[in-house]
């Protein structure tokens, strides 16, 4: 069962803000990209258009410590894993590693909480359980994998 997606990527040159580094706001899009290939990789769309009714998998939770710099052309991994599982809620450990150091090194750990929700008529979210096929394929990382 599926509880980690991986993806690499190249730093562009936009990624970047004026003094050359990845901008902080661009991991949170880097997490995004990572979670919804984990999706993707299920068979699956964040969106959750292939379920009858009107869900969705907004934030509640997003945070990111910086510990080394991202810079142009730096190569990164994006190592997602499940950090926990619950009938309405997914959370995720996000570990950025920058490949092209010798020794390759972390540079930044982020979380990500996401709920699934119904979006009703008049445009409120009620939390919900996320659709069982889905929930059968996740399952949360070894601990030992979430403390590297």
């Amino acid at each position: 069962m599926p509880y980690e997606f991986k993806v690499t990527r190249r730093v562009e040159f936009s990624d970047t803000d004026m003094v050359g580094i990845v901008h902080y706001s661009n991991f949170f899009r880097y997490m995004e990209t990572a979670e919804h290939g984990f999706f993707r990789s299920l068979g699956f769309s964040v969106l959750l258009n292939q379920f009858e009714l009107p869900l969705g998998l907004p934030r509640v939770h997003a945070e990111c410590d910086y510990k080394l710099p991202l810079r142009f052309e730096d190569e990164v991994e994006i190592h997602l894993l499940v950090s926990e599982k619950k009938s309405r809620s997914l959370s995720y450990v996000v570990c950025f590693r920058r490949l092209n150091a010798t020794p390759v090194l972390e540079v930044a750990r982020g979380k990500l909480t996401v709920v699934c929700v119904l979006r009703q008529p008049d445009g409120k979210m009620v939390a919900t359980p996320i659709p069982k096929p889905i929930a059968d394929l996740i399952e949360v990382a070894p601990k030992e994998l979430l403390l590297y």
